[in-house]
């Protein structure tokens, strides 16, 4: 089960958001709360994950033995940020040109990852 109100913050995620793993440049699109929930369910978590929302906040995954906590962390990202880690996301699959890599917001930023 996932808590989102672990979030001691009661900040809530603004979607779409970026699911973004510690040592990795893959990057998950989650458009909603719900797909948020698939995917943890098949993943085996690092303390050092990411949930990045289109707002650029930034919240940690912690779990225990019985659920799952979001927790904001005081690090923000800004576009400029956002544009660097989708680039090296998709550098990494090597298809496209990464210098051709620009956007208008945050949102727009993750929004590109939709379809991938």
């Amino acid at each position: 089960m996932i808590d989102t109100a672990i979030n001691k913050e009661g900040c809530e995620i603004q979607w779409p958001a970026l699911l973004k793993f510690e040592g990795d440049n893959e990057l998950i699109f989650l458009a909603s709360q719900d797909m948020l929930f698939r995917e943890l369910e098949s993943l085996i978590l690092d303390t050092n994950d990411l949930v990045i929302d289109s707002g650029g906040r930034c919240f940690q995954l912690e779990s225990d033995s019985e659920k799952i906590g979001l927790n904001m962390m005081p690090k923000t990202y800004d576009l400029t940020e956002i544009t660097d880690l989708i680039q090296a996301h998709e550098f990494s699959k090597a298809q496209i040109c990464i210098i051709k890599i620009q956007f208008d917001s945050i949102h727009a930023a993750i929004d590109s990852l939709r379809d991938q």
